[in-house]
């Protein structure tokens, strides 16, 4: 005698859906994930004649945004313009194109008094004076006068 799916499973105490879970398992997958390839996506020679666009001479000081507007001019098409920034990025060029000024480090003034009424600011506490008996530098509270 044949029994159903729900006899079965009713008179050996169990749920049907641990039954079915059971009976057809699907493969879990662990781990990471697979890249879904999205197929515009530019293989990587085609990231890398972007790139080498991007970084000749001509175009060394210009945007993205101005280097694909040259291009479109031009009559070629790489990409997009965001995929441009995207391949610039994923390079580690993504930041300022053109060359920077670099300034040298700028010391830090510092006001030192080595007698009274040496040094005006309107700052008091910037100004130090040196005491001689602890040899300590001691910052002038605002008003007080100070004697060697």
């Amino acid at each position: 005698m044949h029994l159903g799916v729900v006899r079965s499973c009713t008179l050996a105490g169990r749920s049907r859906a641990t039954h079915h879970r059971q009976a057809s398992p699907k493969p879990r997958m662990h781990g990471p994930w697979p890249k879904a390839q999205h197929p515009a996506e530019l293989s990587d020679a085609e990231r890398a004649g972007v790139l080498a666009m991007l970084n000749r001479q001509e175009y060394a000081n210009l945007s993205p945004t101005q280097v694909y507007a040259r291009e479109l001019d031009e009559g070629r098409y790489w990409c997009s313009l965001r995929t441009m920034y995207r391949v610039l990025k994923d390079a580690g060029l993504g930041g300022e194109r053109r060359r920077q000024a670099t300034h040298p480090p700028r010391a830090i003034p510092e006001l030192m008094a080595t007698k009274p009424c040496d040094v005006w600011s309107c700052y008091a506490e910037v100004v130090v004076m040196p005491i001689p008996v602890s040899a300590a530098w001691v910052p002038a509270a605002p008003g007080a006068v100070l004697s060697a």
